[in-house]
């Protein structure tokens, strides 16, 4: 066999990972989706029905895990560190997994009403998800596209501090407002788990820029 032919197989096995880093993408942005929905649910079947949905794409979440780590197992060559293969694997299954976290609590709480706060968080989660799709969709050429990929990280981090701001005002609000005790602990507990997830969504963020940093 040719060296050109060796080199291409590498090649080829390397970039099994990027459709794996995008479908994982892809499903946060669903999960954060339907999150939304839950979040603007009142009827506290259609809550649970909601909640199941976003159970089943962490459980496909996981599966994309587990493909990434048995192709870094069987990989020679990867398109970055494998450190930080594995690592960004985890950290996009971690926001998946803090989604379905934040879907139970609304399911098992049963909160009164809807909060329109929280609904904006779990639309900016679903804005972080779509840069997450678009980031995973430039890895395959990422030296070129490094100055785009870094852009996007701005615009996740953009979006964590835009959180924060609403996280506060809703926290402010409910300890002046809120009279029912249970209730004032149902919503806190609920929007710190969103505002957890938010966070992990900016750690996805900060790994890809340590790797572009590492790459350039």
């Amino acid at each position: 066999m040719k060296l050109d032919d060796i080199l291409q197989i590498f090649v080829v096995k390397e970039k099994k990972f990027f459709p794996l880093f995008v479908q994982s993408a892809e499903n946060i942005k669903k999960g954060a989706e339907h999150l939304v929905k839950l979040t603007l649910e009142e009827d506290f079947d259609h809550r649970d029905s909601l909640s199941r949905r976003i159970q089943e794409y962490e459980n496909e979440e996981d599966e994309v895990t587990t493909k990434i780590m048995n192709e870094l197992l069987d990989s020679y060559v990867t398109p970055f560190d494998r450190d930080d293969v594995h690592d960004l694997a985890l950290a996009l299954d971690t926001v998946m997994d803090n989604i379905r976290d934040s879907a139970k609590k609304i399911a098992i709480y049963q909160p009164k009403g809807v909060e329109p706060k929280l609904t904006e968080i779990s639309q900016l989660l679903v804005d972080a998800a779509d840069k997450f799709i678009e980031m995973t969709s430039k890895f395959d050429n990422i030296r070129k596209n490094s100055e785009a990929i870094d852009d996007i990280c701005n615009q996740v981090r953009e979006i964590e501090h835009n959180t924060d701001d609403i996280y506060a005002s809703f926290m402010s609000h409910l300890f002046k407002e809120e009279k029912d005790t249970v209730e004032l602990i149902k919503k806190k507990n609920i929007v710190q788990a969103l505002e957890d997830t938010c966070d992990s969504a900016k750690v996805v963020s900060d790994l890809v820029r340590s790797i572009l940093v590492k790459m350039s």
